[in-house]
């Protein structure tokens, strides 16, 4: 993380059997929750979760290998990544048995002028660390957040034991998604040739809504 967020953030405590470097749900701090990148539900990205914690950020052969998210790319797993840690950048995190949630969690929390996000995560705009930095940036996060190997070795990961399924219980969904957005339009329609006055209305409130307010011809300049 960049030195602006080491700044508005207190360090945890060591946490010698990894307790308080796991965000649980009957945590107060787990209200928090990361955005979901496009095509992630929020099992999957809890899957995922899970999966980072047993196999190591980054890792994704080891997670495709599991089975535990069929289709999913190692780019798609990035990004959400990205989501969970509230943060862009994931390199001060590489091969860590850590999770993700704990450090998005504190990443929500931050606030300040100098603080830029995008989608919900914070950009680093400072200077690209160094090597050396960065591999001391590692090392500090592997001794404050990472889980004992007695934890992340017996996570469980479900395994989907026919794709095909999924894909199919996927498409179906979708079907249902385009049944309701069918009958949104056959509504939309139906009002269009019930009522065109009304429509008509409603169309000038929107256009009217999205114009830019005129100045006042009278305002007086400001001085510099």
């Amino acid at each position: 993380m960049s030195n602006n967020k080491e700044n508005n953030v207190n360090k945890p405590r060591s946490m010698t059997a990894g307790a308080r470097n796991v965000l649980r749900s009957n945590d107060s701090t787990s209200l928090w929750n990361c955005t979901l990148s496009p095509g992630w539900t929020q099992d999957e990205s809890e899957v995922l979760r899970k999966a980072l914690m047993k196999f190591g950020v980054g890792n994704w052969a080891k997670i495709i290998e599991s089975g535990c998210l069929p289709g999913k790319t190692n780019a798609q797993m990035n990004l959400q990544l990205q989501r969970l840690l509230g943060q862009q950048s994931t390199a001060e995190f590489a091969g860590l048995h850590i999770d993700p949630k704990v450090i998005g969690e504190k990443n929500s929390k931050i606030q300040g002028p100098h603080i830029k996000r995008k989608n919900n995560c914070i950009v680093n705009t400072g200077d690209k660390l160094s090597r050396d930095k960065l591999r001391a940036r590692v090392m500090s996060n592997k001794e404050e957040y990472e889980l004992p190997e007695e934890v992340w070795k017996n996570i469980e990961l479900p395994k989907v034991k026919d794709p095909l399924m999924l894909l199919e219980g996927k498409k179906e969904e979708m079907r249902k998604l385009k049944t309701e957005l069918e009958k949104v339009q056959a509504k939309i329609q139906q009002l269009r040739q019930a009522q065109p006055a009304r429509v008509q209305e409603l169309q000038s409130q929107i256009e009217v809504a999205r114009s830019p307010s005129p100045s006042a011809p009278d305002s007086p300049a400001l001085s510099v």
